[in-house]
């Protein structure tokens, strides 16, 4: 081997790890393996094919060629050269690519204009991706025995360079997604309650001073009241957000919920509100609820709770909770007067759009006489 040769790819592969180890996009640290492949092998056309789980290869990047952009995306057969070598074969190196009895059959028009011939493994061992493929103009010299061997050792290097680097990202990922579950978790928790609660008790405060408001003071703590109810749905937007990062990772699984010490929460707040505890009844495991379902069962508990504080005058309330192999359903049963008929159903209804979306079911039963049942239903 070539001592400058040597050096030039000990060079290359020393940027493409540092490049690759930075962060950047994968596409593009391909780009870079593949021009430097070109410029060790003094070749016209250099393409990264990347081995599918069928054994074919498809081209991820390209350099060298003004057709290259039509090259992207192209695929190659497990049984082609290219496709032997990405499943463990030895390097290939052809004469003409178009007249060697190994390639020729597979050789697609946009590369038919090509001689020599070089394919080398990208990667090592157990991680290897594709193939490295190198081509040079029917005019030019074939691809000699120390340009083969520097190809396959760099092809090789920055194969498993480019693989640890994926790992690594995809660790930072996962830590990113753990620490945005975290803060979704407590804005969900703790914030949205705080200020659920902060709402109903001025609710409350404004419902039974009314007389002793004027008007515009009435109306002013109607508005302060209905801003804190925006703040709540924007923080659960929020929330969202962040429980659904893209990309999100595929191999981490949001945290389960315990629905047990949410209900428990919920049921405290209200019973603060309406100067009873409300009865709580939980059965079944809900200790491992999803928690975009758990987000939905809060939601749908907090708005029956809220409908029975504001509007019921109710003196008994009963929620149930249960979970078994079908899926998880919420009772909330008051003894008042019922939701009012002037009064806004907005809530309601975001509940059944809710159910909708999730697959469940959500009914409403109210009357004067025999008070409100609220029932929200999801499949797990």
């Amino acid at each position: 081997m070539e001592p400058s040769l040597a050096a030039r790819a000990l060079s290359a592969a020393t940027e493409i790890t540092t490049t690759a180890l930075s962060g950047d996009d994968p596409g593009a640290v391909l780009g870079s393996v593949v021009r430097h492949a070109v410029e060790l092998a003094d070749a016209d056309l250099g393409l990264i094919m990347v081995r599918a789980d069928d054994g074919s290869v498809t081209i991820e990047a390209a350099h060298g060629s003004a057709a290259e952009t039509d090259l992207l995306g192209l695929s190659l057969p497990a049984e082609s050269a290219a496709g032997r070598v990405a499943g463990g074969g030895e390097p290939v190196v052809a004469d003409d690519v178009t007249n060697d009895p190994r390639t020729s059959r597979f050789v697609p028009p946009e590369l038919r204009s090509y001689g020599p011939f070089a394919a080398a493994p990208f990667g090592t061992g157990g991680r290897l991706l594709g193939v490295l493929t190198v081509y040079r103009a029917r005019t030019r010299e074939v691809f000699s025995e120390s340009t083969v061997d520097v190809l396959t050792a760099f092809a090789g290097q920055a194969g498993v360079v480019l693989a640890l680097a994926d790992g690594a990202n995809a660790r930072h990922r996962i830590t990113l997604y753990q620490e945005r579950e975290r803060i979704a978790r407590e804005l969900h928790d703790v914030i949205v309650q705080r200020l659920y609660a902060a709402g109903m008790q001025l609710d409350r405060v404004r419902r039974r001073m009314r007389k002793r408001f004027a008007g515009a003071d009435g109306a002013r703590l109607g508005e302060a009241i209905d801003q804190l109810d925006q703040t709540i749905e924007e923080i659960r937007g929020t929330v969202r957000a962040l429980r659904s990062p893209d990309p999100q990772p595929h191999d981490v699984a949001p945290q389960a919920i315990d629905f047990a010490e949410s209900a428990r929460a919920e049921v405290r707040i209200a019973g603060e509100l309406l100067g009873f505890p409300p009865t709580l009844e939980l059965s079944g495991e809900l200790a491992d609820i999803p928690p975009e379902s758990a987000d939905h069962m809060r939601a749908a508990l907090r708005e029956a709770l809220s409908n029975v504080v504001r509007h019921s005058g109710a003196s008994e309330t009963r929620v149930i909770v249960q979970r078994d192999a079908e899926g998880v359903r919420l009772r909330v049963r008051d003894n008042g007067c019922g939701v009012p008929q002037d009064v806004a159903r907005r809530g309601l209804r975001h509940l059944a759009e809710r159910a909708e979306r999730a697959g469940g079911k959500f009914f409403v039963n109210s009357s004067p006489s025999m008070g409100t049942l609220v029932a929200f239903e999801l499949p797990l």
